[in-house]
C-alpha cells in the first residue's frame, strides 16, 4: 500500500466520519440543535479529527520504524567486506542499492533476468529506465536491492493497514460519544489550540536549530581559521585547489565581503529610499483615486519579477549602458574615451536592486501613512495648516515608526540580495571604496563555498557557516536598533 494510497483512504474515512458525527448528532437530538452542547458542524469535526490525527501520527511513527527496520535487514543483507567499510563508503553504497531498488519495479522479468545474468547489462538497463548510476553495480548490490524492496513494500503495506485501521477506530469512537451533554467545541477548540501551539513551537524551534547549526560549523571552522584572521582579515583567498592541505588552508578575510555587502547595500538605500518614500507621499496623499488604484499596482509588480531578471537586465543593459556613458563623458572632458565606470561595480548593483526595493518602501510606507487617524489630519487641516505642512509636521512624524520598519525590511533583502550582485556586481573579493569598480558581498561568497564537490570538512566549505552567522548578527543587529528607534518615537505620541 503506497503513501499516496494511504493518505487518501485516511482523508476519506475522515471526510465519511465528519457526516456521519453531523448526522448522528441531528438524530440524536431529534432535529433540534438547541437541544445540543456545540452545534452539529462541532460534531462532525471532533469526528473527523479522531479519525485523521491519530491515523497521521502512527502513520509517521510508523513510517520513521519501518525505515530503520529496512535499512538494518538491507545492510544484513550486504557480504561481510562491505560492512566493514567505513560510514561513508557504506552510505554511497546504500544510496546505490535504493536507487536500483527503485528501479526493478519498472523492469520486466525479462529485464531482471537479464541483470541477474549478466551484470554488465545492469547500468545500461536501469538508466534506461530512469534510474542513473554512477558505476556499474556489483552483483550483491542488485540482491541487496531487492531484499530492500521486498522489505520496503512489507514494511509500506503494514504501516499503511495498522494507519487505515486507527482511522477507522478514532472515527468510531468519535461518532459514539455523540449525545446531548458531550462538549464537541470544546474538545474541537483544544485540539486548534494544540495545533496552534505547536505551529508556533514548531517556529520557534526551527529558528534555534537553524542558529545552532550554524554556531556548530562556525565553531568547527574556527579550530581551523583563527576568528583574528577572519574577522579582521583583508584578503580573501580561499584557495580551493588546496582545500585538505593542512599546510595552505587560503585566507579568508571578512572585511572585503562586509565592506561590499554595506556598500552595495548603502548605494540601492540612497536610490530606493527617496523615490519609495515620495511615490508613497504622493499615492497617500495627493493621488486621486483613480491614479491611485493605477499606479500602485503597477509599481507592485516590479516586486514581484524575479531577481534573476534583474540580474540580465544588469548584466545586458545597465552595466554597458553605464560604462558607456562614462567613456563618452570622460571624451568629451579630456579627449580621452577610456571608461571610468566598469560594467560589472558598485553603481551597477546598487542602482539595479534599487529598482527591485523601490516597491517595498513605496507599498509599505503608504499603508502606513494611510493607517494615520483621519482626526489627525482634519485636525492640522482645520487649524490653517496646509496640506504639505500636516504631512511634515503630523502625518509623517506619526507614520514614523512604521516607516522605520519598512525601511529595516528594505535593508534587509538589500543585505541578503544574491542574483543581482552575481551579474552586476561581479564575485571579485576587492577592498576598495570607488562606487565605480566591482566588489561582491556575503551571501555571493556562501553560494560560491557550498557550490561544488568539497566535503564539508575542509575551511573552504565551513568557511559559509561562519559567513551566514555574521549575516545574522548584522541584521539582528539592525532589528534591535529599529526596536529601538520604534519605542522611542512610540512613546513621544502615545
Amino acid at each position: 500500500m503506497g503513501s499516496a494510497l494511504t493518505l487518501l483512504i485516511i482523508l476519506l474515512i475522515g471526510a465519511a466520519a465528519y457526516f456521519l458525527g453531523r448526522s448522528r448528532a441531528l438524530t440524536v437530538a431529534a432535529g433540534d440543535e438547541s437541544k445540543l452542547h456545540s452545534r452539529p458542524g462541532y460534531f462532525g469535526a471532533h469526528a473527523a479529527i479522531f479519525a485523521i490525527l491519530p491515523a497521521l501520527l502512527i502513520y509517521a511513527a510508523g513510517v520513521v520504524i519501518g525505515g530503520n527496520i529496512v535499512e538494518r535487514s538491507t545492510y544484513a543483507a550486504l557480504p561481510s567486506d562491505v560492512q566493514s567499510m567505513t560510514v561513508p563508503e557504506q552510505n554511497v553504497v546504500y544510496h546505490m542499492i535504493t536507487g536500483i531498488a527503485g528501479g526493478l519495479s519498472r523492469l520486466t522479468p525479462e529485464e531482471g533476468a537479464q541483470i541477474r545474468e549478466n551484470i554488465d547489462s545492469a547500468k545500461q538497463i536501469l538508466g534506461a529506465k530512469g534510474v542513473p548510476l554512477a558505476q556499474a553495480p556489483q552483483p550483491y548490490m542488485i540482491d541487496a536491492a531487492y531484499v530492500y524492496a521486498a522489505s520496503a513494500g512489507r514494511a509500506a503495506t503494514i504501516v499503511g493497514i495498522l494507519a487505515v485501521l486507527a482511522s477507522l477506530a478514532g472515527g468510531a469512537y468519535s461518532v459514539s460519544r455523540v449525545s446531548l451533554a458531550f462538549r464537541a467545541r470544546n474538545q474541537v477548540e483544544m485540539v486548534m489550540l494544540g495545533a496552534l501551539i505547536l505551529s508556533s513551537t514548531i517556529a520557534i524551534l526551527t529558528t534555534f536549530g537553524i542558529i545552532g547549526s550554524l554556531i556548530t560549523e562556525t565553531i568547527h571552522f574556527f579550530t581551523v581559521v583563527p576568528p583574528m584572521d577572519f574577522f579582521f582579515g583583508t584578503v580573501w583567498d580561499p584557495r580551493f585547489s588546496a582545500a585538505g592541505d593542512a599546510n595552505s588552508a587560503g585566507q579568508f578575510g571578512l572585511i572585503p565581503l562586509l565592506l561590499g555587502t554595506l556598500y552595495i547595500a548603502l548605494v540601492a538605500m540612497l536610490i530606493a529610499v527617496p523615490i519609495g518614500l515620495f511615490a508613497a507621499i504622493y499615492m497617500s496623499e495627493y493621488a486621486s483615486n483613480r491614479v491611485r488604484s493605477t499606479v500602485k499596482p503597477l509599481l507592485e509588480i516590479l516586486a514581484g519579477i524575479p531577481t534573476i531578471v534583474y540580474g540580465f537586465f544588469a548584466l545586458v543593459s545597465v552595466g554597458p549602458g553605464l560604462r558607456d556613458f562614462s567613456a563618452a563623458l570622460w571624451g568629451a572632458l579630456t579627449g580621452n574615451g577610456v571608461p571610468f565606470i566598469e560594467a560589472q561595480s558598485v553603481l551597477t548593483a546598487g542602482f539595479v536592486m534599487s529598482i527591485r526595493l523601490i516597491p517595498f518602501v513605496s507599498s509599505l510606507s503608504d499603508d502606513i501613512i494611510t493607517a494615520v487617524p483621519r482626526a489627525m489630519r482634519d485636525g492640522s487641516l482645520g487649524l490653517g495648516a496646509t496640506r504639505s505642512e500636516t504631512m511634515k509636521k503630523v502625518i509623517l512624524p506619526a507614520a514614523l515608526p512604521g516607516i522605520v520598519g519598512a525601511l529595516l525590511l528594505t535593508a534587509s533583502r538589500a543585505i541578503g540580495e544574491t542574483m543581482i550582485v552575481v551579474l552586476a556586481a561581479g564575485v571579485a573579493a576587492n577592498l576598495q571604496f570607488s562606487p565605480f569598480q566591482p566588489m561582491t558581498t556575503i551571501t555571493v561568497k556562501i553560494v560560491n563555498q557550498l557550490t561544488g564537490d568539497l566535503e564539508f570538512t575542509s575551511p573552504q566549505t565551513l568557511v559559509a557557516f561562519a559567513l551566514g552567522i555574521t549575516l545574522f548578527v548584522l541584521t539582528l543587529a539592525l532589528n534591535v536598533y529599529a526596536l529601538y528607534i520604534v519605542r522611542k518615537y512610540r512613546e513621544q505620541y502615545e
